[in-house]
C-alpha cells in the first residue's frame, strides 16, 4: 500500500502505529480491573468475574483457563496460589472475555446510531528529527461512523486485522495524508 512507513524511526521519530494507539483507548474504555493480577485482591476480582456463573466460566474454559474446578475453588478461598504461568492465563482469560463481554455495549455507543464518534489524532513526536527532516503533520479530526469491524477485531484481539481495519476504514477518510498518521502519539476519542 502506497505510504505505508517502512523505516519508521530512522530519523528519530517517536509514535505508536494508529490501530494500537485505537487498541490502548478501547482498553480504556472496556474499564479492566486495575489492580494487578499477582496482588490478592486483582487475583480475586479477576476469578470472581471469570467464575461467578456457568457462562461465565464456560467462556473462560474457552478462552484458555482449562484448570479444574477444584483448583479455582481453592485458589478463591485462598488455599492455594496460582503459578506465574497461572496468573498470565487468568489475566488473558480475563481480557478475553471483558473485551467479548462489553464489545456489544461498546459498539453501540460509539456508533450512536449512525452519528458515529469524534476522533483526534495526535501526530508522531519529531523533536529527535534534525530540523530538516521534520515534517509539518498537524493535529487531525474526523467523523468515524463504522465502528462494527474495528470493535471486532479489537474484541478478538487480532492486530492485524485491527491495522488493516484501522487503515480502511478510518485512516482512509483523511484524505490524501492517512499515511502521515500511520504512527501517531495518541489517539483520543470517548464514548
Amino acid at each position: 500500500m502506497p505510504e505505508r512507513n517502512t523505516e519508521f524511526g530512522k530519523y528519530g521519530a517517536r509514535g505508536i502505529k494508529g490501530h494500537e494507539a485505537v487498541a490502548r483507548q478501547l482498553d480504556v474504555l472496556a474499564g479492566f480491573i486495575v489492580t494487578p493480577v499477582s496482588a490478592w485482591r486483582g487475583l480475586q476480582a479477576r476469578l470472581h468475574y471469570l467464575t461467578r456463573t456457568d457462562r461465565a466460566r464456560a467462556a473462560a474454559r474457552a478462552a484458555g483457563l482449562t484448570v479444574t474446578d477444584r483448583t479455582l475453588r481453592a485458589w478463591l478461598k485462598g488455599t492455594r496460589r496460582p503459578s506465574r504461568v497461572n496468573l498470565d492465563r487468568i489475566e488473558q482469560a480475563y481480557r478475553t472475555v471483558r473485551r467479548h463481554n462489553v464489545a456489544r455495549h461498546l459498539l453501540a455507543r460509539l456508533n450512536r446510531d449512525g452519528r458515529g464518534t469524534r476522533v483526534e489524532f495526535h501526530p508522531l513526536n519529531q523533536s529527535q528529527v534534525d530540523r530538516p527532516r521534520q515534517r509539518v503533520v498537524s493535529y487531525r479530526s474526523l467523523n468515524v461512523r463504522h465502528w462494527d469491524r474495528i470493535v471486532e477485531a479489537w474484541a478478538h484481539d487480532d492486530d492485524v486485522a485491527l491495522d488493516d481495519v484501522w487503515v480502511d476504514d478510518a485512516a482512509a477518510d483523511l484524505g490524501s495524508e492517512w499515511g502521515q498518521y500511520e504512527y501517531v502519539t495518541n489517539i483520543g476519542f470517548a464514548a
